[in-house]
């Protein structure tokens, strides 16, 4: 299990779109630590979400910082649009990023936390060079694309070795999971070594979102 504190991020992928800023507002005073915006684009994945408007549009109205995840091609074109529509974490996927080191250089030079993704099947050995510039790894423990899926139990081998790799290099990197988290799976995800949880429908999809969030923190 990791030493390192543990962060809640709801994912307004699971929210109510009808009244998203309501949303939120009720996250951040339910004690979310962020909000993670799924961002999809019908082509690196089969899904298609928002934009950087909508990302605006949810940094007026909440304080907590807000974790972009693009799930899209060509990420580097597209990374000014959304730091300036307010992301804080800019989240570019392995998969998709063929000069990944020039990616993650381009979001340290708008100011924002670089982080990178890595589907299921996906081993971890490409993170080698980038692994000390990052603010955050995140682990999909789905198949990208859509949410209310099943954890896969499989990722949790990559998940101890992820975090077995950032303490041998002594690195102050967050270890994120996405997909399928539930407080079971939380605590397995957690006993591994992520120390940030990305929750859709176990947050959004629940009447009461402070219990929900309670039930996340594994102790």
């Amino acid at each position: 299990m990791s030493s390192r504190p543990l962060f809640i991020a709801p994912s307004v992928l699971a929210a109510d779109f009808s009244r998203l800023g309501d949303e939120v507002r009720a996250a951040e005073a339910a004690g979310a630590d962020s909000i993670h915006i799924d961002i999809m684009d019908g082509c690196f994945v089969p899904n298609l979400t928002m934009g950087p408007g909508i990302v605006a549009a949810i940094r007026a109205v909440t304080r907590l910082p807000l974790d972009i995840h693009l799930m899209i091609v060509e990420p580097e074109r597209h990374l000014d649009a959304f730091a300036k529509a307010g992301g804080d974490s800019l989240t570019v996927h392995i998969e998709a990023s063929p000069h990944l080191h020039r990616t993650v250089q381009q979001i340290h030079e708008l100011g924002k936390k670089p982080s990178v993704a890595l589907n299921p099947h996906t081993p971890l050995d490409g993170l080698d060079v980038v692994l000390p510039e990052l603010s955050m790894v995140l682990l999909m423990t789905v198949n990208p694309g859509f949410g209310g899926q099943t954890f896969i139990n499989g990722v949790v081998p990559k998940i101890r070795a992820l975090r077995a790799e950032l303490d041998r290099r002594r690195l102050d990197t967050d270890l994120q999971v996405d997909g399928g988290i539930t407080p079971d799976t939380a605590r397995t995800a957690v006993e591994a070594g992520a120390n940030v949880l990305v929750a859709g429908t176990c947050v959004f999809g629940q009447r009461d979102y402070r219990a929900a969030i309670a039930a996340l923190r594994v102790r």
